[in-house]
């Protein structure tokens, strides 16, 4: 099989899912919105700064940026059992098509998607005040962290809806996306938070990215050093559940 038939099949299955961006215009803009409405209520309504040396909101963009990468999660989840429920992938299966070409499409998609949302939250960040202060080479490098994680969270996402196979399941998901993201330096520092609870947050691989584009950012709460372990981390999720993925991919039907 040659390598320009698998990227025709890939692209094919992507203009497919950017196709439904047009049709489901009201999601796409609801999943764009609400990171923007919880940066600006921690911002301005909850958020304290505790133990933050700085501008408060200088410290809680990266953060928000790094937690707007993981939700979605269960929209990505969503999206896989309505395909395996409506009987999609068992059609796509069926044709002579490249397989896993459909996990592909995918997930590029919504790295697509998940690439505008970060424009429009860094785009919000500037308006409200916060500022990339270590140059454009830097801000590459943390939104590339950023989008590193974004891509290691799908691959989960899709396994996770290959798993469940029915869309209740989701909910069970979301609950779970919400403390795992919350248990994080998002939105304080570990140092006000009990030991126990600091050392839980400083293991999350969130944390890790957080850190690390605060760091490239030049804002508050960054430390250096902590870019190798964004990259690792994410890596690490991919190498785990990517070839899951595949794998309960190639089993469906048996």
């Amino acid at each position: 099989m040659s390598a320009a038939y698998v990227v025709g099949d890939c692209w094919t299955m992507t203009r497919r899912e950017l196709a439904h961006w047009a049709r489901q215009p009201v999601q796409v803009l609801v999943g764009l919105v609400f990171p923007v409405m919880m940066l600006l209520m921690f911002g301005y309504l909850v958020g304290g700064g505790r133990s933050v040396d700085g501008d408060y909101v200088d410290f809680l963009v990266p953060g928000m940026l790094t937690l707007t990468m993981v939700f979605g999660l269960e929209g990505t989840m969503t999206a896989v059992t309505q395909d395996l429920n409506k009987g999609v992938i068992d059609r796509f299966r069926a044709m002579p098509m490249t397989d896993g070409a459909v996990l592909v499409g995918r997930a590029a998609a919504d790295m697509l998607q998940s690439a505008v949302g970060l424009l429009v939250m860094v785009g919000v960040g500037y308006a409200i005040g916060w500022r990339a202060d270590r140059g454009l080479g830097n801000t590459l490098g943390a939104l590339g962290l950023l989008l590193l994680l974004r891509f290691a969270m799908l691959w989960i996402g899709i396994f996770l809806g290959l798993v469940a196979g029915r869309a209740e399941l989701v909910q069970a998901v979301q609950i779970l996306v919400w403390p795992i993201g919350f248990l994080s330096n998002a939105f304080a520092s570990p140092d006000s938070m009990p030991g126990w609870l600091g050392t839980l947050v400083q293991w999350n691989p969130m944390s890790a990215t957080a850190t690390a584009v605060r760091d490239l950012f030049g804002g508050p709460g960054g430390e250096p050093g902590h870019v190798w372990t964004a990259v690792v981390w994410p890596l690490a999720l991919v190498a785990v559940f990517f070839p899951l993925a595949v794998r309960r991919f190639g089993r469906l039907g048996k």
